[in-house]
């Protein structure tokens, strides 16, 4: 290989450094929550158990009617066709109705998890899906701490699905269909720093009522679905094993040597194998040359 060529690739490896550092900057980039961060404060007080919030969700977004008969006092978790679940629990001051759903993290695992940005954040601060970017790689599912995104493994064109906080109905001034649909008021929309002020306004003007926390204010670096309850959380099935820290914060060392393998050690071994097997090549040519000449 001439010194043209050898220098040709060399720099093709150098480039792909670049755009490793690139895409590591731009998948650890959820950032911190805009100052209008939009968010829902779910009062489980309030909650009557009626699961209209469940229906609500799945005919906003076009997702086949839940069951009517589901026990709801079975644990229950989110899946590719329902975004939202309301489940009761036993608890030390008797039954307690939770809707769960995507939490929408002020600074998501998943999004930094996502190599390809087809998870992302709104202007209005909900975490939305992408499936023109989607490698289909599920690094969002192992990264979630609340572990809400669902693959559709039963489809011939799975998709990540998920909760995304109606955000469509959002552009057009609406609230999510779970929110406009609750028929107790245990759901409140709005600003996140007022719906945090109300929460506490709650627990101070109710001292024995709630417990003294808003789940989501810190958990993993804070939430955009907020959480009042009279009991502990962990009777409610909530994870309470985590720290303020938000996860990207884990996973950033990690996330920037990701895409510099993936994107530097392929030109770089054919780097080397053009530097090492050229002159092998070049002889084979000289010779077949040579051999028809004579």
């Amino acid at each position: 290989m001439d010194r043209r060529d050898y220098l040709k690739t060399m720099c093709v490896a150098a480039g792909s450094t670049l755009v490793g550092k690139n895409l590591a900057a731009q998948v650890t980039e959820s950032g911190p929550a805009a100052p209008e961060q939009m968010a829902v404060l779910v009062d489980t007080t309030r909650c009557l158990g009626c699961r209209l919030c469940e229906f609500a969700c799945a005919k906003a977004n076009g997702l086949p009617e839940p069951d009517p008969d589901v026990d709801i006092t079975v644990a229950r978790n989110t899946s590719p066709s329902q975004w939202s679940v309301c489940t009761r629990y036993d608890t030390e001051k008797g039954s307690v109705a939770v809707k769960r759903q995507c939490m929408h993290c002020l600074q998501p695992a998943c999004i930094s998890a996502c190599l390809t940005k087809a998870m992302h954040k709104t202007p209005d601060g909900a975490v939305a899906w992408d499936g023109d970017k989607c490698l289909g790689c599920r690094f969002c599912m192992i990264s979630c701490p609340f572990d809400v995104p669902k693959f559709e493994y039963d489809s011939p064109n799975p998709k990540i699905q998920k909760c995304v906080m109606c955000w469509e109905r959002l552009q057009e001034g609406k609230k999510p269909a779970c929110v406009e649909n609750c028929p107790a008021g245990a759901l409140k929309f709005g600003k996140r720093s007022e719906l945090l002020e109300e929460a506490k306004l709650r627990i101070y003007q109710n001292p024995d009522k709630y417990v003294h926390h808003i789940y989501g204010e810190h958990e993993a670096g804070g939430t955009s679905f907020l959480y009042l309850a009279s009991v502990p959380f962990e009777q409610l099935g909530f994870p309470t094993n985590l720290d303020s820290t938000p996860y990207p914060e884990y996973t950033k060392e990690f996330l920037y040597a990701v895409p510099l393998v993936l994107t530097l050690l392929p030109p770089l071994l054919l780097a080397i194998n053009k530097a090492t097997g050229g002159e092998h090549e070049e002889a084979e040519e000289h010779s077949i040359i040579e051999s028809e000449v004579r």
